[in-house]
This record gives structure tokens, sequence and C-alpha cells, in this order.
């Protein structure tokens, strides 16, 4: 598996702000096996609520690949909190609690730029 280093945006460094959050959650697998992105850069006020969401997460935890059943999401994880990187690989089936919550505040701050990108792609077509 490819190891993924998420940096703070351009402006982050600029700004000299240490306290910056990056998560980052990519979905693998299913029928199609499409790969799918989010990505989060909360703003400094907001920094405390995702550091809490990131600290609950079990990291250090070994979780296997579920082998019960093809076509199964895998979530790849990767959060940098200051200097610190960490990174987890949960299967679809372990996908609870504090992953999940996790996991669905990624998309849910993704969100609008998803809706921006899909907006641009529809301007593309004829």
């Amino acid at each position: 598996m490819v190891h993924e280093i998420e940096n703070a945006a351009d402006d982050a460094a600029a700004d000299g702000v240490q306290d910056r959050i990056v998560v980052a959650v990519v979905r693998t697998g299913g029928i199609a096996g499409l790969r799918r992105r989010w990505r989060a850069e909360p703003a400094p006020e907001q920094v405390p609520t995702w550091i809490e969401l990131v600290d609950r997460c079990p990291w250090q935890e070994r979780l296997d690949p579920d082998a019960r059943g093809a076509d199964r999401y895998v979530w790849s994880i990767h959060a940098r909190v200051g200097d610190e990187q960490r990174e987890q690989v949960v299967p679809d089936t372990r996908l609870e609690g504090a992953w999940r919550e996790l996991v669905d505040a990624v998309r849910d701050a993704d969100a609008g730029a998803d809706a921006d990108s899909d907006a641009d792609a529809d301007a593309d077509r004829p």
C-alpha cells in the first residue's frame, strides 16, 4: 500500500499556523473497484473538535482485512495533526464508532468541494 502524506494548504504554512489538521479518506473496492477520495482541512477555530475526532480513533490497533465476501470497501484514513502523521486501513466491516464518525466528518466537510467539482464537470459537457 502506498503511504500518503497529507500536507496543509500552502496558505497554512505562510500563516505560520502549526496546529493545522488535514484528514484524508480514500475508499477503494466495491463491485466496480472505484476509488473515491475526501479531504478536510478545518479552519483554525474548528481544530480542537477535529483533534478530538482524530484522537478517539484507535490508530495503533491492527485491523486484519475481512475475508467474508468479495467486493467489500476498504477505507484508508490519513491524518496530519501538526507534525504528526497517522494512518490506518479499515475494512468496511470495521468502520464503526470513532472511525465512522471521523470518516463521516471528512465526507461532510468535503461535500461542498465535491458539489463544486461536479458543477465544473457538468459545465464541460455539451
